[in-house]
């Protein structure tokens, strides 16, 4: 059964890849039994802090970009078993990477591995991605091999997924104080030519192949575009214009009261990921205040998971939350409101732990709810990436744009790390200015 990737949205899909090996994994226990009668042994001991739970969820999402990385090439597997072990599944997604870059950076903070060999990992990966990986004007294929590089089946030079890659090596360039990875980083970065993917209009091409050209579909509604718009406008070598940023539609949308900027028939993530790196809080251009916006756009979801509970009765106030996943039918694209997809009940644990900065106290509830009561899906790399509590399906791998928006989000969350550290970028700062995000 083949599986589709995400990042297209709603105009295209792109390239189907990996077929699953299953749809199902086999449950663990949830813990074992305690002998003898009520007062004998130990109590139990208390809960866990929310900030402990959250180091749990980082540090298993942690091993995942370790463990599922080339330790040459540094490029991070798109899918793996959420079990770990043994999988010769070769397919590394550029996006990926680039989360994993960002989670090699907390990490190194965290002491989650040898804070050496974290750093000779980030050296290695920029240098590969500077000296040997293909590129075309500086943009990366979506999906490659990990050991070779090689680009994956007939895959796009994608321009989210470079982008994504970019806001990674970029917190490096500002985390390591090391002159190799920022040098390296610094030419990346400056390598890309950003008006090449506008191909001769205002807005961005989602990507080009060597078969076809320029994919006619264009970054022009409001999603998780923002990171390429400002990379691109904050760019010292090959910039494009700021009014650029005024060259995509922000649609609204109003939901049970609740009116935000959104892309009609997009997934909750479109919400997320620019927010992962950029720091919007307290910002606001001529059109929104964009974090305020996910805030509003988190709470629509959420009621609208809430409205299903007529049909799918496992939806409740601690236990919703859908985006772009894997399902027991195969990958799917779906969310709402308004409802997209084939709906029918599975939980997405990344949706709410995408929105933990927007919606904290409502997203940990689900969060340590699915922990406690579907503990089957707590693995080796923390959650999986999709489970149906009607059915009884529980996927067996994970997903490392999933794994990546958990990890980045629950550091921001907590220290906000991610944000300090990219937006010291400034590239970064010179982006909000010329947009006059203020």
């Amino acid at each position: 059964m083949a599986l589709q990737s995400t990042r297209s949205l709603t105009r295209r899909k792109l390239l189907e890849y990996l077929a699953k090996a299953a749809l199902s994994y086999p449950g663990m226990a949830a813990m074992s039994a305690c002998g003898g009668g009520s007062s004998a042994g130990p109590p139990p001991p208390p809960p866990i802090s929310d900030d402990q739970f959250l180091d749990q969820i980082e540090h298993a999402a942690f091993q995942f970009f370790w463990e599922q990385a080339n330790a040459t090439t540094g490029l991070v597997k798109d899918r793996a078993f959420a079990a770990g072990g043994n999988d010769n599944r070769p397919v590394a997604s550029i996006a990926s990477t680039g989360f994993g870059l960002t989670a090699l950076c907390i990490g190194h903070k965290r002491g989650y591995a040898d804070v050496t060999q974290i750093q000779a990992r980030v050296t290695a990966t920029l240098n590969f991605l500077l000296n040997q990986l293909t590129h075309v004007n500086g943009f990366f294929y979506h999906f490659l091999d990990m050991s070779t590089g090689t680009r994956a089946w007939r895959s796009e030079l994608s321009s989210i997924d470079t982008s994504i890659l970019l806001c990674g090596v970029l917190t490096c360039r500002q985390y390591f104080q090391d002159t190799q990875i920022q040098g390296l980083a610094t030419q990346i970065y400056e390598r890309v030519n950003w008006p090449w993917m506008l191909n001769g209009g205002a807005t961005f091409s989602m990507g080009w192949t060597p078969e076809s050209g320029f994919i006619t579909s264009r970054w022009d509604t409001y999603s998780e575009l923002m990171m390429i718009y400002l990379l691109a406008i904050g760019s010292t070598a090959n910039p494009v214009a700021a009014s650029s940023w005024d060259a995509f539609t922000r649609p609204s949308l109003t939901y049970h009261g609740l009116t935000y900027i959104t892309n009609m028939g997009a997934p909750l993530f479109i919400h997320q990921y620019s927010h992962a790196w950029f720091d919007f809080r307290n910002k606001s251009d001529k059109y929104a205040n964009y974090f305020n916006n996910s805030v509003t756009a988190t709470q629509a979801h959420k009621l609208f998971c809430l409205s299903l509970q007529g049909q799918w009765k496992d939806y409740q106030t601690n236990l919703w939350g859908i985006t772009a996943s894997d399902s027991a039918s195969g990958y799917t694209v779906w969310g709402g409101p308004p409802a997209m997809g084939p709906i029918d009940g599975s939980i997405v644990p990344c949706a709410t732990s995408g929105s933990l900065p927007f919606a904290s106290s409502d997203c940990l509830a689900v969060l340590r709810n699915i922990q406690s009561k579907f503990p089957q899906t707590w693995q080796r790399y923390g959650f999986v990436d999709a489970f149906n509590p009607l059915t009884g399906w529980v996927d067996a791998d994970v997903i490392g744009i999933d794994l990546g928006i958990t990890m980045l989000m629950a550091e921001n969350q907590r220290t906000g790390f991610v944000w300090t550290t990219f937006m010291a970028n400034p590239e970064a700062q010179s982006a909000f200015q010329a947009v006059q995000l203020q």
